[in-house]
Formats: C-alpha cells, structure tokens, sequence
C-alpha cells in the first residue's frame, strides 16, 4: 500500500491563514499516521502568478518521478491546468480546493471566467478532489464537472480550548480574519457604527501584510467614523483561541467562505456568532447559534449585533447552542483520517 507523497502548495506553509493552517494540520495528522510527506513549495504571487513563478513551479513539477502521489493545493492548482492535462498520465494528482477561486471577492467577470476555466480543466485531470465543505462538493459537481464520487469532504478539525465566560463589561466584540475585502471587515465596521450609542469594544484579528491597501482602507474608515478608541486592528495572533475564550461575540461579515474555520473555532468555545449567509458559513453555523443576515447588508448585521448587546440572556442561549453544536464538530485527527483513506484507494 502506497504511504507516501508529495504535498504541494504555494506561497509560504507559515501563513497564518485558515487555509494555511488546514494545510499544516493536515500534513502533521498525516504523518502522524505513517505517511511520509514530502514538500514542494511553487513560489509566491498564486494565484496569479508570475510568468516566471508559474515557469518556475511547472518546471519543479515536471522534474518529480513517474507514479509519484502529489497532494496539491488548490490556490496553486487552479492555475496549472495546462501542467496538469500534460501529466495526468504519469502522475496521481489529488487537489485539495479550500474553494474555487473564481470565488474569490473583487474579481471581475472577465476574471471570474479566466478562474473557472482553468480550474474545471485542472479538476479534469485530478484522480481526486479534497475539499473542506459540503457546499464546495456541490459547487464541484455543479459547475466544475467533477463526479461526486471523485470527491472526499474533509472538514476542518477543531481543537480542544478553553470556553469562553461571555461576561465582559462592556461587551467584548471578536473578528478574526486575514485584512482582505472577502473578509468583510468593512461592513463590520460600519454595523459598529450604527450602534455607537451602546457600550462594546470590538478587536480585529488578521494580517494587514497580506493586502496592504485594504488594511490601510480599514484603518481609515475606524478613524473617519471616530471608532479609533473602541475598535482594535489588533494584526495576527498566535493563538485564536485565547483571543475566543475572552470574547462575548463572535462577527465576523465574510462575503464567501468555502469553510469558516473560525466560525467552527468560535462554535467550539460557546461563543455566539453573528455572520452572513455566504459560502459554506450556514453549513457550519446552526440557526440557534447565531445570527446570519444577508452579504453586505450593514444594516441587518447591526441590528443582529445590536440584539446581542441588549440582551445577556440572548447572548447566553446562543453561546449554549453554539457550544453544543461546537462538541459534534471533528478534530483534526478525524480530518487527516478521513483524507489519508481517500489517498489509500488510489493506486
């Protein structure tokens, strides 16, 4: 039985990103399992890659042995669909997609096609799919041609980690997430503002080195709304769950989400969420855990923060809820076990 392959990604594996950090769990859970995992870093700038990147990566990957098994992730992936037609052959390629790219925010149509295109030709060429949501499946079979028997669902494992008390004075208002415009900190921010008469604080956790302009953005909309003293861009933290086990609220206004593993993060330490109904985010967050408004409505996002606020006891019944569906939820040696027998029938 073959117990070995080659994990590919792009970028640097460090990034504390959701996707990154699936990635890092899932090598980890493999090799704890008996694998042995081999890396092969692709470069920077997917998925929009360089001219010389992408030369540079498919030249890497050309350079692997006949029958190697190579685990690919799919914010590289989606791009290398002429590399992967030439070699479908040779080699057992697996995608790993967090979610299609043609999915990503502020993307034109133009693009939108370029993305959906080269991806669905990609996903032709995989023996298998990994993806990370069921609403990912779907969106595989629905319009990227993959058969659903060619995808395996491994959700993001979730850690054990300290409940949160839910009892801040004032109220203490938790986002965590990259500073890009899919993560929707905008709208957060001016919800926020639209109940500047209650009391709260709010912290934002995320890089700003990522997307340097949309930080700056961020940061000038807290200054120009007069929030500089009540909203934190705090920047990355190390670990999530210290920053949960002291928050009263959970919000955070993504605009897609091809998991969440967040949302799952906030479920599993009892906090009550306020989010949107985008993505895979309502597959992960239960009607009683929370509250999901509309993409990009501030004002529905307000009022959702704003019955929170008022209302302890609300805070209290959600944050029960979210707990005890935050208990079902799997961990990450469930996930990486459930990717490994996926990896076991290839052959």
């Amino acid at each position: 039985m073959r117990r070995s392959l080659t994990f590919v990604y792009p970028g640097a594996l460090d990034l504390n990103t959701g996707g990154y950090a699936y990635d890092r769990r899932v090598i980890e859970g493999l090799r704890a399992g008996g694998w042995t995992v081999e890396l092969l870093g692709l470069g920077d700038g997917f998925p929009f890659p360089s001219v010389q990147t992408l030369a540079a990566a498919e030249e890497r990957l050309s350079a692997l042995e006949d029958d190697q098994l190579l685990l690919i992730d799919g914010l590289a992936y989606g791009v290398l669909d002429g590399w992967a037609q030439q070699h479908a052959q040779r080699m057992n390629i697996v995608a790993l997609v967090h979610h299609p790219l043609a999915l990503e925010t502020g993307l034109d149509s133009s693009q939108q096609q370029i993305f959906r295109a080269s991806e669905t030709a990609a996903l032709s060429a995989a023996r298998h799919v990994i993806v990370t949501s069921p609403m990912t499946a779907r969106e595989l079979v629905r319009r990227y041609g993959v058969a659903e028997a060619d995808i395996t669902v491994a959700m993001p494992g979730t850690d054990k980690a300290p409940p949160a008390k839910g009892d801040g004075e004032p109220p203490k208002i938790l986002s965590i997430g990259t500073l890009s415009p899919r993560k929707g900190h905008d709208v957060l921010i001016a919800a926020l503002k639209a109940n500047e008469d209650l009391a709260w604080q709010a912290r934002i956790v995320g890089s700003r080195d990522l997307d340097p302009k949309t930080a700056a953005a961020l940061e000038e909309q807290i200054e120009a709304l007069g929030l500089s003293e009540r909203i934190a861009l705090a920047g990355e933290c190390d670990d999530s769950r210290r920053e949960l086990a002291k928050a009263d609220i959970f919000a955070l206004a993504s605009r897609y989400e091809g998991y969440g593993m967040v949302f799952a993060e906030a479920l599993s330490q009892g906090v009550p969420i306020v989010a949107c109904h985008a993505g895979a985010v309502p597959d992960v967050v239960p009607e009683d855990a929370g509250f999901l408004v509309a993409v990009d409505d501030v004002a529905a996002f307000a009022t959702a923060l704003r019955r929170l606020l008022l209302s302890p006891d609300e805070r209290r019944a959600r944050a029960r809820a979210a707990a005890t569906a935050g208990a079902l939820l799997p961990g990450w040696d469930d996930t990486a076990a459930r990717i490994a027998q996926a990896l076991d029938k290839i052959r």
